[in-house]
């Protein structure tokens, strides 16, 4: 059994449930609409949304005869607050390498200026 940050994941390694998400993200649809860019049935598409609603980041309510999708960010903010460890990790990394060059060119300049005075 997969963690819920692994289900996530694994539910974002498919590029149609991305597409599935950033259509969401502008608003709900149903399984109709979110089949119409696809050359897919309405049951692939159904099976991809029971893969995102498995890992908690779409939710499906009924109103009427209409069973509209939903995204839903707190699977999201769970990954956010998971790489955040790493951008913290690669902006420490940028900053170092930021000193180290501005280290690397002010010693250059001084030794520069040093090759062009003869004495």
């Amino acid at each position: 059994m997969l963690d819920a940050l692994s289900q996530t994941f694994a539910a974002l390694a498919d590029p149609t449930r991305r597409a599935i998400l950033q259509r969401l993200s502008s608003g709900e649809a149903t399984v109709g609409e979110l089949a119409e860019p696809f050359d897919l049935s309405l049951a692939t598409v159904s099976k991809h949304l029971k893969v995102l609603q498995h890992a908690r980041l779409v939710s499906q309510t009924r109103n009427a005869q209409w069973r509209p999708c939903r995204l839903e960010v707190a699977a999201l903010r769970e990954i956010d607050g998971w790489m955040d460890q790493y951008r913290r990790f690669w902006a420490g990394s940028f900053e170092r390498l930021d000193d180290y060059l501005e280290a690397v060119q002010a010693g250059e300049g001084n030794s520069g200026d040093d090759d062009q005075n003869p004495d």
